[in-house]
């Protein structure tokens, strides 16, 4: 990565110093409608490693339903957040 020049350090000094209201914006659209939005590759969701029991044929399942023999437990994660996203969209 190259260094910058101390007129380009300069330069974002005084760019930040400025106010959001003398930004020029219009050549980017206002968005008031995100339902329809989805999550980006930039959030990854945190993970915790835990020792759970899980029925043997319902592990063997999933491990020979991966491509390759990998990616079960990815598999296996992605149900249950399919569970749970299901879940919290029935009333109550």
């Amino acid at each position: 990565m190259m260094e910058m020049s101390e007129s380009q350090r300069e330069r974002l000094k005084q760019l930040a110093a400025q106010p959001d209201s003398t930004i020029d914006t219009t050549d980017i659209p206002e968005v008031h409608d995100w339902s329809g939005a989805v999550r980006g590759g930039l959030y990854k969701a945190r993970k915790e490693a835990i020792t759970i029991r899980i029925d043997a044929d319902v592990l063997a399942w999933f491990r020979d339903h991966a491509e390759g023999g990998r990616g079960y437990q990815s598999d296996i994660n992605r149900a249950l957040r399919q569970f749970v996203t299901a879940a919290q969209e029935r009333p109550a």
